[in-house]
């Protein structure tokens, strides 16, 4: 697949929830997921251990209101969304999380994601 239907591929299952599938089809075996610096977050590696990170991120939740993805925005072997979800977490607290998601692909599979929110 191009770049373009990756990132096509990756919306798309994102905006219907199937994050998992996302990962199992989209992404490479030694995939690298980065968070911003501030969270404190080492870089996480490995397809395993970033759907269990995707695991543990859904737990963090006890209502999910509203999400979205916007278009990709395709440059080269790189791609750029922006991502939005709205939750109640499990103290009752109710928050809005926007962030710009960018995916980098190398034959034909996503090798890195990074988050900046």
């Amino acid at each position: 697949m191009s770049t373009q239907e990756i990132a096509d591929r990756l919306v798309a299952l994102c905006r219907i929830g199937q994050y998992d599938e996302a990962y199992k089809e989209l992404f490479a075996d030694d995939a690298v997921s980065i968070e911003p610096e501030f969270t404190q977050q080492p870089p996480v590696k490995g397809l395993d251990n970033l759907l269990a990170k995707s695991a543990q991120f859904a737990t963090m939740f006890k209502e999910l209101h509203d999400s979205s993805v916007s278009a990709p925005i395709v440059a080269g072997n790189c791609f750029a969304c922006t991502m939005m979800i709205d939750t109640t977490n499990h103290e009752d607290v109710r928050s809005k999380m926007e962030e710009i998601c960018l995916y980098h692909v190398k034959d034909g599979k996503i090798i890195s994601e990074q988050f900046f929110f």
